[in-house]
């Protein structure tokens, strides 16, 4: 703030009317008059098509049979499972019986699914005879989307009985009520159940995809690749519910293999890729592109973690007519913050790194962490957003709400960036990770990536007693280069970067460890460098 001014900023796009009184499954299903024989769901290991009619028949019958279950109005229902058409009939279930879903990952231990289930107090969990062993224990009915185990009692049962019949309970949903209940670790702690209302749902996907001029990211003609995980709110979001409510084709992969993938987009016609930077890294790094007809790409849409400008510039040349750009989000924003432009029907120019600009409807300021002033273009600070998109709050745990959400409505992210002179967004670090020199590890990190030796790296800080920190690297080296060396990788580094940036330590690593979303957990490698658990460098 200077002088009492506060900086504000909004998107380039003009704002548009978001139906804010519609609750989510009847927005992303208006029109479906129009759209009732269209392809809607695709479940790529099997084949089988699901049209708008059907997906939204079956998700009616699944409402009901939550109700005769006992879900009642307000109470949770756990989605364990791959992505898969029951999770999308069981998610849009839930929200017909004025229900929360609250999805987990099936990878989870079981304890990490009992904290959840017991933390949401969910009623009933669906998921598959493969994860049976994680759930047993829990006090809920569980329902089997593939074969009932057989000899463990009653009480388990089948996904067609949810569908038994097509009677409807009439449930009165109000735009506060909350129907999506995913959980993050927020900007610091232990995960918490963060509360998304109908109302904000619907504000989030009309800022993507709704309006005129022009129309964002996906119509009607497109098939979408829908890979990343749907108990991550990115996919739930951005790929599965704007989908819906633009009519488009959903192609529902339930894990991701390279080859295979490359294969579904051939056989498919993708016309967008959602993605996060692992799988942006295998494409680029992928000798089998050739063997694969991927022209049908238009757009290609990376998020979850930064794409560096490297990576970038190898995706551009391998698939030249196809549109990319990034996007930042955060679960307790919704989670849409900004989009690149790069995406629209009549794309802007966007800058290599920018995330895009605000969305639409919402606004954002960037504010000094240590005065709380809010700051102009092109200086740093901690990214805020607010509008109708953004969370209700925690579930049950007003204080680390109010740590969040302030009383003027501002979410404080714990995102630290700048928006330059056009309005683009670009992030720095995690408020928490400061690097010294206002955080570079992404610009380290794609470099690293170029090195044709390294198939993986992440940088993090270390404490250094003269520098107070410095950037350390963990890399994964490419098959066969057992022989990299640290020495190799630094002087690689230090060719390309101001003094202050040079990597001090490289550290040889197995696997980056990363969220669901395909960002870097940071915190597992600080943890590993303050007890010494990592490998000798070579």
């Amino acid at each position: 703030m200077e002088g009492g001014k506060e900086f504000i900023f909004r998107s380039k796009l003009p704002d548009i009317y978001i139906p804010h009184h519609l609750p989510l499954h009847s927005y992303c299903f208006h029109n479906l008059t129009h759209y009732a024989q269209h392809p809607c769901l695709i479940n790529a290991p099997t084949g089988a098509v699901y049209t708008y009619s059907e997906v939204d028949a079956t998700a009616r019958k699944v409402a009901n049979g939550f109700n005769k279950l006992g879900v009642q109005q307000g109470e949770v229902v756990m989605i364990l499972l791959p992505n898969c058409p029951e999770f999308v009939f069981a998610f849009l279930g839930a929200s017909h019986r004025g229900a929360m879903a609250t999805a987990a990952n099936p990878f989870f231990t079981a304890a990490e699914i009992a904290k959840q289930a017991s933390a949401s107090k969910a009623k009933v969990v669906i998921t598959q005879a493969s994860y049976y062993d994680k759930v047993k224990d829990l006090d809920v009915k569980v329902v089997f989307v593939d074969a009932v185990p057989e000899g463990e009692g009653e009480g388990l049962l089948h996904f067609s009985q949810l569908c038994e019949d097509s009677e409807e309970v009439d449930v009165r949903i109000k735009g506060d009520d909350v129907v999506a209940l995913p959980y993050s670790s927020g900007t610091t702690g232990l995960p918490k159940g963060v509360m998304l209302t109908h109302k904000g749902l619907v504000s989030s996907i009309a800022q993507q995809v709704d309006g005129e001029n022009p129309n964002l990211y996906y119509d009607c003609d497109d098939t979408i690749l829908c890979v990343l995980p749907l108990f991550h709110i990115y996919s739930l979001n951005s790929v599965l519910l704007c989908g819906l409510r633009a009519k488009a084709t959903i192609l529902l992969v339930p894990k991701f293999e390279i080859n295979s993938l490359l294969s579904l987009i051939h056989k498919h016609r993708v016309s967008v890729a959602p993605v996060v930077p692992p799988i942006v890294l295998a494409i680029a790094k992928s000798p089998n592109l050739n063997n694969y007809d991927l022209s049908s790409i238009r757009l290609l849409k990376s998020g979850g973690a930064p794409l560096g400008k490297e990576l970038q510039d190898t995706l551009r040349a391998k698939f030249p007519n196809a549109s990319l750009g990034q996007g930042y989000g955060m679960t307790e924003a919704g989670p849409v913050l900004s989009m690149s432009l790069a995406f629209a029907k009549q794309p802007f120019h966007v800058k290599p790194g920018a995330c895009g600009t605000v969305v639409r409807n919402a606004e954002m300021k960037i504010v000094d962490p240590e005065t709380a002033h809010s700051l102009p273009t092109n200086h740093p600070g901690e990214i805020c957003i607010r509008g109708h998109q953004i969370m209700k709050g925690y579930l049950n745990d007003g204080e680390a709400t109010e740590r969040t959400i302030d009383k003027d409505g501002w979410l404080h992210t714990g995102d630290i960036g700048y928006i330059d002179d056009d309005d683009e967004l670009f992030i720095v670090d995690r408020l928490k990770e400061l690097i010294k020199y206002k955080g570079f590890h992404a610009e380290l990190e794609a470099l690293l990536l170029t090195h044709p030796k390294i198939s993986d790296a992440a940088v993090v800080p270390m404490k250094d007693e003269a520098a107070g920190e410095v950037p350390v690297a963990f890399v994964v080296t490419s098959n066969g280069y057992t022989d990299t060396t640290e020495d190799e990788i630094k002087l690689f580094i230090s060719k390309q970067v101001v003094f202050y940036k040079r990597i001090n330590r490289v550290f040889f690593i197995d696997a980056i460890p990363k969220s669901p979303s395909g960002k870097i957990l940071r915190k597992d490698l600080r943890a590993k460098l303050a007890v010494a658990d990592v490998p000798n460098p070579k």
